[in-house]
């Protein structure tokens, strides 16, 4: 029997008054949509769709994954699956079986993220060039941009007060020049040393001691790459991407991901994030292609994982097999497409981007205001 007098839920997202709050902003997504295919045409790019069902979900150590069970017709045979975090496995497979160039949009499923940017299952754009290095992908980023706000019929995106001119110069800025210009400390000196197993304690000092000025100090328990983040977000991101996009270079080696080492500089790893008004927007790399590196990264992240969250995923064995079988040296980014979308539009929240959010049941839904 309901309760007479408890008070109504939320309007359902499909309700008409609600949806066309957000109708012009889909509208625009259409259109940013169509300009994003036409710019991987015109750039020679193949489009590709590969499974959401994978072995192995992704396996960075602070995203978690949706699992599942594969059950052959008559059920003798299971597998346990989950729904990927990224395409990238699937795609890099294809670089090894010889495509060039190639994008998709993917649907990507993470759990435990719901914020004003982040919803458990999201569109990512990921794109990939074969014989090609980072700098290719800065130039795709410019050129991507570009096209989507002359989609959206923009100057400028925007994020409430702030807002980042496209058709400027992008600033490009490596992640010790930030680390120096907004925390006024020299990061590479006080980064692990790649030549010296086991100095991250020694380098969790150095980087307490030149954060001494901020009036920062870790907190018990943690690693160096936790400080090194508490010292981004609180000093640098939300500074990047104003008055034109940042691309963020040269990351730290300790936190190289699936990048390379970068040629002549082995202190730095291939990789750059693209910002937008404070927000991320994009992560690239010059893809790693050392079949047994690439494994023991895969081993240190899941011990890392289960150290933390005690749970750990499979390595999908199938992709270490094609990058011993031969990964051409190629460069890869996965871009958010729903924030781009975002910033387009100027709208606050994710779900005002996306045409049916996934319902959460018991959770605050950030759709009523």
């Amino acid at each position: 029997m309901t309760d007479p007098a408890a008070k109504p839920g939320p309007a359902p997202w499909w309700r008409p008054d609600r949806f066309a709050r957000k109708l012009d902003n889909l509208r625009t997504r259409q259109r940013v949509l169509r300009a994003t295919r036409g710019f991987f045409e015109n750039e020679g790019f193949d489009e590709v769709e590969t499974p959401v069902l994978q072995v192995s979900p992704g396996l960075e150590p602070h995203l978690m994954a949706f699992q599942t069970v594969l059950r052959d017709p008559g059920e003798r045979l299971t597998r346990r699956l989950y729904l990927h975090t990224s395409p990238e496995f699937a795609m890099k497979k294809l670089l090894a079986a010889g495509m060039p160039k190639i994008w998709q949009l993917a649907h990507c499923f993470r759990n435990s993220e719901r914020s004003a940017t982040h919803h458990p299952e999201f569109a990512m754009l990921e794109w990939y060039r074969a014989n090609a290095d980072y700098t290719a992908l800065m130039a795709d980023c410019e050129g991507l941009l570009r096209a989507a706000a002359s989609a959206a019929g923009i100057a400028k995106f925007q994020r409430g007060a702030n807002a980042s001119d496209p058709f400027a110069p992008f600033e490009k800025l490596s992640v010790a020049e930030a680390f120096a210009r907004y925390c006024g400390l020299d990061l590479l000196a006080a980064s692990p040393d790649p030549e010296r197993p086991g100095d991250e304690i020694n380098a969790l000092d150095r980087l307490a001691a030149a954060a001494r000025p901020l009036n920062m100090v870790p907190h018990a328990g943690d690693r160096w790459d936790d400080f090194f983040f508490r010292l981004f977000f609180e000093h640098i991101e939300g500074k990047l991407g104003m008055v034109r996009p940042t691309i963020l270079y040269d990351w730290p080696i300790a936190m190289a991901a699936l990048s390379r080492a970068k040629p002549g500089d082995p202190r730095v790893a291939e990789r750059f994030e693209l910002y937008v008004c404070g927000v991320e927007l994009a992560n690239a790399f010059g893809e790693l292609t050392d079949a047994a590196e690439q494994r023991r990264r895969f081993e240190a992240d899941q011990e890392l994982k289960a150290k933390l969250y005690r749970e750990r995923y499979p390595v999908d064995e199938d992709f270490i097999a094609a990058l011993m079988h031969g990964l051409p040296q190629s460069a890869g980014i996965a871009l958010g497409f729903d924030r781009l979308v975002m910033l387009a539009t100027g709208a606050s929240h994710i779900e005002d981007t996306i045409w049916a959010p996934v319902a959460l049941a018991g959770f605050d839904d950030p759709g009523a205001r």
